[in-house]
């Protein structure tokens, strides 16, 4: 990723110059890919039976 793309990125997610001194560039990452997930319908969700299992 380059300087720009990763300052277009935190400028479409709305975290400002001064946000980025408490955020690594992984965390930025992150927030970015969660982003595009919110909307997506899973089929199964995990409950605590299933991790107890796991």
């Amino acid at each position: 990723m380059t300087t720009p793309l990763f300052l277009l990125r935190c400028v479409q997610m709305g975290i400002s110059i001064r946000d980025l001194d408490l955020l690594t560039i992984g965390m930025v990452n992150d927030l970015f890919a969660e982003l595009h997930r919110d909307d997506e319908k899973f089929d199964y969700v995990a409950t605590q039976e299933d991790f107890d299992k796991f």
